[in-house]
């Protein structure tokens, strides 16, 4: 369940800064479409793109053998992160490999950016019309149909900049035997880890609703470095290269 509250929205502003959330916010006109280009579905490539013949060969890399990979941790934050706002106890540390970062925590729902019938001020009271990465036109990332995960701003704990990640890079996520392939799209609280976008939660069968839904614990973020895809918003992008990175990461590539 969500527990953010204003006061951490608060915090989280000045943290990040505006260089870290980009155009000032929208005009809280309700339910305005933006226009934008639409993230990719799950289609398959792209026109002009190539796929590789071994990716397409082999099953693809389930759950069991990422989870495999991420059984113990070499701790590269500082300290750990809390799951909510309300919790007193810090438990989650960011874990590394050599060409990985991990974390295993909840999920609550972002639902920030583009004003949509699913992400509004009437379905979610804490909605901010923008989010840290925008799209290639510049603009807010729309929650709703883009798969994406939310990191802490950068702190004393970890500076996820510091780990070879940034807006666009590529993050498989495995909840109860389900992996998805998502991108970094927005930043949080820098005290508090465990953040998916609503069509995150959708894909993974959690309920993805803004202040009611989200899963309390289960949870594996593995962010590969290095692995921007551009545009941020083309869903058929990121599977394809969360597919491949994943392979590499397991010992199939």
């Amino acid at each position: 369940m969500r527990t953010r509250t204003f006061a951490l929205t608060a915090v989280t502003s000045a943290v990040c800064g505006a260089a870290l959330l980009g155009p000032a916010a929208l005009p809280a006109t309700a339910d305005v479409p933006v226009p934008d280009t639409p993230p990719d579905t799950r289609v398959g490539p792209a026109p002009g793109d190539v796929q590789d013949p071994a990716v397409s060969a082999d099953p693809a890399v389930s759950a069991e053998e990422l989870l495999a990979e991420v059984r113990s941790c070499r701790q590269i934050s500082r300290g750990k992160y809390r799951t909510d706002a309300n919790r007193s106890k810090a438990t989650v540390p960011v874990c590394g490999t050599t060409d990985a970062v991990f974390w295993k925590a909840d999920m609550d729902i972002d639902c920030d950016g583009r004003r949509t019938k699913a992400c509004n001020t009437r379905t979610d009271p804490y909605f901010q019309p923008q989010t840290a990465f925008q799209t290639s036109r510049g603009k807010p990332l729309d929650s709703a149909r883009l798969p994406f995960v939310v990191v802490p701003a950068p702190g004393r704990i970890w500076d996820y900049r510091k780990s070879g990640l940034t807006g666009g890079s590529v993050v498989a996520v495995i909840h109860k035997g389900e992996v998805r392939y998502a991108v970094i799209g927005d930043t949080g609280p820098a005290g508090i880890i465990g953040e998916g976008s609503y069509a995150l939660a959708q894909e993974l069968a959690i309920d993805p609703h803004p202040t009611t839904g989200g899963a309390a614990s289960g949870v594996t973020y593995i962010a590969f470095k290095d692995s921007r895809i551009s545009p941020i918003e083309s869903r058929a992008k990121a599977e394809r290269r969360g597919e491949a990175l994943a392979r590499a990461f397991v010992g199939r590539g």
